[in-house]
């Protein structure tokens, strides 16, 4: 068991009235962490923190922070076993899932040091005479991340990088499910050298949540928001944010479709599958829920993706036959057992699934979803993938867009003109051709559109939503006003 403090100002801090509260081991029902249970005057104590370290952070030449973020991205590559460890005891998730997030979060922390130097501005032709405008990007003040448990290194790395970037300080409120690894993160960050109340790190009780986050969200010195997490969730974050006045950034949930056309590669087009809809138990926001296949090739890539699917064991994370680890929870695996016989129920077949066991769920394969099944709206976020038959490219698109969300897709095809032409069509953030929907670097713009959000993480995108864009003039010469 990892017993936790809080990071603010500096300094690793208890609750400040000594409440914590247990994360536990969805595998072996062990408590993995106890973190304090923070309370208001705590996130108040954060927020002015941040605020107070604002100044001289923003201040600091790029070149600097630079400097501090690659140390960081040292740091955190150094300690991946104890990420790994960690991780595998909050979450139940295997070592190479984490293994994989610190690695895209150490290349988080130096695609953010690359871009210090890339936050620029321009110059606009004024029609006044003598008058020279420009148009300059600054730091907007304290940011506040709220990050979630299923990526928790990359998504709360992400939710950090490129807002210190800019010259902004940062409250990060940890995940419930796994404060022990965003703890870490912001340990890693402190030993890098980056300043006292630069990032800061508040844990909370679930049933405190609510409070906490409105309440930081209410401060003043609070000027961005940024939230990834579910699409009920976000929702409540963006009506707070609205009503204090705060941009928000926010990356919600998915349903990503995978279309498979005639002439697909269907082997390809089976691996990219079985990889997207069950890594990590599917409990990625970009994971693969919808396959909608050519009719005429249907039969053979279901046949396929049975015989893929059925190599792929989950089990104990630990345990060296495990392929894919635990879910989240129990009560995770509850829910997608009622979504998926709902749809046995109503005329779905199972060539693969749906068998539990506490919080292990073996992959599950439903074909033959249709409109009035649970499964065919509701993201499902866990290793299940539904299929449907289409006549052609033009009804799988049709099927793609009829869907509340847009984040991620896919398209198979040897056709790359006709797959471009349907990219730009799908109602999506993002799309792969001949490629996974679970796919993810540091530099690309990250986002959705419909349920799935607004705004981008990533590169130049992050700079837009994590900077000012002012507007100031230097009159050169004596000017002429009406009265």
């Amino acid at each position: 068991m990892r017993n936790l403090t809080m990071l603010i100002g500096g300094e690793a801090r208890a609750a400040s009235n000594g409440a914590t509260f247990d994360r536990f081991n969805p595998v072996t029902g062990e408590v993995a962490s106890r973190a304090p249970a923070a309370t208001l005057a705590d996130a108040d104590a954060a927020v002015s923190a941040a605020a107070a370290a604002f100044p001289a952070w923003a201040a600091l030449p790029p070149g600097e922070r630079r400097a501090r973020l690659l140390r960081a991205a040292t740091l955190m590559d150094a300690r991946a076993a104890e990420f790994v460890a960690t991780g595998i005891a909050e979450t139940g998730a295997m070592p190479n899932w984490y293994g994989f997030n610190v690695m895209l979060s150490a290349n988080m922390l130096r695609e953010a040091a690359a871009m210090t130097t890339q936050i620029d501005g321009s110059i606009i032709p004024s029609d006044v005479p003598g008058n020279f405008a420009m148009a300059i990007r600054q730091p907007c003040g304290v940011v506040l991340g709220l990050a979630p448990w299923n990526a928790p290194v990359i998504l709360a790395t992400r939710a950090i990088a490129m807002p210190l970037a800019c010259g902004n300080t940062v409250v990060l409120k940890a995940s419930e499910v796994c404060p022990g690894v965003h703890r870490l993160i912001g340990e890693v960050l402190h030993e890098a050298g980056l300043g006292d109340g630069v990032v800061n790190v508040i844990t909370n009780s679930p049933d405190d949540a609510p409070a906490l986050v409105e309440k930081m969200i209410a401060r003043p010195e609070v000027r961005r928001v940024n939230f990834t997490g579910s699409t009920h969730v976000g929702r409540v974050i963006a009506q707070h944010a609205a009503r204090y006045l705060k941009p928000a950034l926010l990356e919600l949930g998915g349903k990503a479709p995978v279309l498979v056309l005639d002439d697909a590669d269907l082997d390809s087009a089976v691996q990219a599958i079985a990889f997207g809809a069950f890594f990590n138990q599917g409990q990625i926001c970009m994971s693969t829920e919808r396959v909608l296949v050519d009719e005429s090739v249907a039969d053979e890539l279901i046949a396929r993706l049975v015989e893929k699917t059925r190599t792929l064991k989950a089990g104990a994370p630990t345990h060296p036959d495990s392929v894919l680890g635990s879910m989240v929870s129990a009560q995770a695996v509850q829910r997608i057992q009622a979504l998926v016989e709902d749809a046995r129920g109503k005329g779905a077949r199972l060539p693969v699934g749906c068998i539990a066991e506490g919080s292990i769920l073996q992959p599950v394969i439903v074909d033959g979803v249709t409109r009035d099944m649970k499964l065919y709206t509701e993201e499902s976020f866990g290793p299940v993938v539904t299929l449907q038959r289409v006549k052609n490219a033009e009804e799988a698109l049709q099927a793609a867009n009829d869907s509340a969300y847009g984040l991620s897709a896919a398209i198979f095809s040897r056709d790359v003109a006709r797959a471009l032409d349907l990219a730009r069509r799908i109602q999506s953030g993002i799309c792969h051709i001949n490629g996974a929907t679970v796919h993810d670097e540091a530099q690309m713009p990250f986002g959705g559109v419909k349920d799935s959000g607004y705004g981008r993480f990533g590169g130049k995108a992050s700079v837009e939503a994590f900077t000012e864009l002012r507007w100031i003039t230097l009159q050169t010469q004596p000017r002429h006003y009406p009265i």
